[in-house]
């Protein structure tokens, strides 16, 4: 499964059921208005610029429908307030709610490599069996980075680490 499909997969199915729904009446509505109207304007035009009128504003709306799911179901995954993130992503005009929670968003949850539970990435500890998630420095005990050599908020030395990984036995 390719990154694009999994990611594809956080979005809600009522997400992508009411996309599909808006998508296809809007396709209908947009086919048989100018019809029962006996609108000759929109006959008139080329027939490239109906099929975008009838097939570009449905497909936009139904993207639109699918990001305001997978904020929905990003946040969700991600532990933040998923309510109020899709609330500001429906409600806040010009995408503006959609690409602010995408400057915004929290880094995606690890796991603790001695419970297995899913642990918030800003916490240095696991909150379920006490194990550190990252390491930290020994002497301020700040979270450092693997491949640092010295600690970049008080500037100890730090030891030598190694990549953290599932314990198995020997």
């Amino acid at each position: 499964m390719s990154r694009f499909t999994k990611e594809l997969s956080v979005i809600p199915r009522v997400a992508w059921v009411v996309a599909t729904f808006l998508y296809v009446a809007l396709v209908c509505l947009l086919q048989i208005a100018p019809r029962a109207t006996h609108d000759q304007g929109f006959a008139r035009m080329p027939l490239a610029c109906q099929l975008a009128v009838t097939l570009g504003f449905p497909l936009f709306l139904f993207i639109l429908v699918a990001l305001i799911g997978y904020v929905n179901g990003d946040a969700k995954r991600r532990g933040m307030r998923y309510v109020m993130w899709t609330l500001l992503a429906a409600f806040i005009p010009n995408a503006i709610g959609i690409i602010l929670y995408f400057i915004v968003r929290d880094p995606l949850p690890n796991r603790c490599h001695s419970c297995g539970q899913s642990v918030l990435a800003k916490f240095v500890f696991c909150p379920h069996c006490g194990a550190a998630t990252q390491p930290t420095c020994p002497q301020c005990g700040h979270p450092v980075d693997y491949m640092w050599a010295n600690c970049a908020y008080c500037g100890a030395k730090l030891p030598r680490q190694g990549i953290p990984g599932p314990q198995t036995p020997a």
